[in-house]
């Protein structure tokens, strides 16, 4: 029995990363959908078409939980996965109502994809939590695409993220909210630009959390002898060198 990660690409890599040092006795598999990233900039119609034959290739395997470790995915179309598949499905949201808690005043910028800014899961989200009308959101689709291009901290990369935030107003800002898993490997560039003063969180704590309370609510139990994770990318097994590079990527996340 194995716990599945589901992302378009390498962002998941960093809730993997999260869910292997929290219960280090469970094999993984961790499916990447890279023939279809990036999918925030795609229709809904398309994304949700994309997650269904990626959990189709999913479900064939002997899983007992499914992480959909992608923001955009989650906001498209987890309620209609859990209603289609008999195992556990646990989604990712931007984690904004941890930054309303600890709001003192200022802003909180939620930065994430077009698609899933849009989407109304979101915007429930905020209008829940958030009754002080805190949040403002910003789109940067762009750093997905550097993600799966493995452009990490090229001058391109730093120009395009310095280029965006010089925009905002960083003096009103208190927390930014990473909303998409493939951020999270330019957290430290973000903070450079907006200054160590301002927090930047992101879901993955919060996702793992939700996994673990839902294996243990069912009573699963792990394997003594896990801890093995299986790669894949639009329903094809990683080769030995991609492999490697999977692994090395979140050795150093």
């Amino acid at each position: 029995m194995v716990i599945a990660f589901f992302d378009s690409g390498i962002g998941g890599l960093t809730v993997l990363k999260h869910a292997i040092r929290e219960l280090p006795n469970h094999d993984f598999i961790y499916y990447a959908d890279t023939k279809n990233a990036p999918y925030g900039v795609k229709t809904k119609e398309h994304v949700r078409k994309h997650v269904f034959e990626a959990v189709d290739y999913i479900a064939k395997h002997d899983i007992q939980a499914l992480v959909i470790a992608c923001n955009t995915a989650t906001a498209v179309a987890i309620t209609d996965l859990r209603h289609h598949y008999p195992f556990h499905i646990v989604g990712m949201e931007p984690a904004v109502k941890p930054a309303v808690i600890r709001n003192r005043g200022k802003n909180i910028l939620v930065l994430a994809t077009s698609l899933t800014l849009k989407a109304s899961k979101l915007e429930a989200l905020i209008a829940s939590v958030d009754k002080n009308n805190k949040t403002v959101k910003m789109e940067m689709d762009a750093l997905v695409g550097f993600a799966e291009s493995w452009d990490f901290n090229s001058g391109n990369v730093k120009k395009y993220i310095q280029d965006k935030l010089r925009t905002l107003r960083v003096a009103e800002l208190e927390t930014i909210v990473l909303g998409c898993t493939h951020f999270i490997y330019y957290k430290s560039i973000i903070q450079e630009v907006v200054g160590d003063e301002i927090k930047i969180i992101d879901g993955n704590i919060g996702t793992v959390a939700n996994l673990k309370n839902v294996l243990s609510g069912f009573g699963v139990q792990h394997d003594q002898n896990g801890g093995h994770v299986l790669f894949y990318s639009s329903g094809v097994r990683d080769d030995v060198n991609r492999e490697i590079k999977l692994r090395g990527l979140m050795g150093c996340q």
